[in-house]
């Protein structure tokens, strides 16, 4: 009986606040009056299944998805390397930092244009997405190594730990939690930019393009059924990006 009452909950805390928001949006679209700028959500809902059936739909949403994770992963792999160089080495440090601040501080719409010139349009949303989350990462472990307990460092030492024993028990407990931040965060960027460069340089199959085309062409279902996939994609990948974090945070070292 608990637990069938918490489904019950968890339903209403799903579906109460999604029929309010499309009620909301009912009564602006129908107040409105005109279908241009506000379609109703009946009419977005019927576009977004029209969609869905599609292979050029699934085609955008898989090529998006891989681009943008293709990015993810290059950006964290250069955030983790430069984090490492520039804790470690003094001149990295002095070379590196300020680059990465300015890449930090850079809006992304320049970084879409100037990528433009050197990048083929297909590779442009993975490059764009690597950039945003490079300082992201970076900066997450930068301050989990500048946070590790000397201490801790010491004990390892003298219990004769070795390198591969002192990264699990140490460096790795204390880094988790600042790279689980800053890869929670790097994955919202990821997404937003990877999109924002395929709307200004649509490449073949992609989300970004088929928004820009809808745009184009004044059809306002359409363009809200593709933010609509673009709001559903986010919130799969933050779930599934959490999930996997909470289960490597319950894992217990031996």
């Amino acid at each position: 009986m608990i637990r069938k009452n918490d489904f019950i909950k968890k339903c209403l805390k799903i579906l109460l606040p999604l029929a309010f928001w499309l009620g909301v949006w009912q009564i602006m679209a129908v107040t409105a009056g005109f279908p241009l700028l506000l379609p109703t959500p009946v009419s977005v809902g019927s576009t977004l299944l029209e969609l869905a059936v599609t292979g050029a739909f699934w085609r955008s949403v898989l090529f998006s998805l891989g681009r943008v994770l293709c990015g993810m992963l290059l950006g964290s792999i250069l955030g983790c390397v430069l984090a490492l160089l520039t804790w470690r080495f003094s001149i990295a440090d002095l070379l590196f930092s300020p680059a990465i601040r300015v890449i930090r501080a850079t809006p992304v719409v320049s970084f879409i244009l100037l990528v433009y010139l050197w990048v083929t349009r297909t590779r442009i949303p993975s490059v764009i997405s690597a950039l945003m989350v490079l300082p992201v990462i970076w900066s997450s472990l930068r301050a989990g190594l500048d946070s590790v307990d000397p201490q801790l460092l010491e004990m390892a030492n003298a219990y004769h730990f070795g390198r591969v024993k002192t990264l699990r028990l140490v460096w790795l407990p204390s880094l988790r939690p600042h790279m689980s931040s800053g890869i929670s965060t790097g994955l919202g960027l990821a997404w937003k930019s990877g999109i924002a460069a395929e709307v200004i340089c649509p490449p073949r199959y992609a989300i970004g393009t088929e928004l820009s085309k809808a745009k184009t062409a004044l059809q306002s279902p359409k363009l809200y059924a593709w933010t609509i996939v673009i709001l559903m994609l986010s919130l799969t990948l933050e779930s599934v990006l959490r999930r996997m974090l909470r289960k490597r945070k319950g894992r217990v070292t031996p």
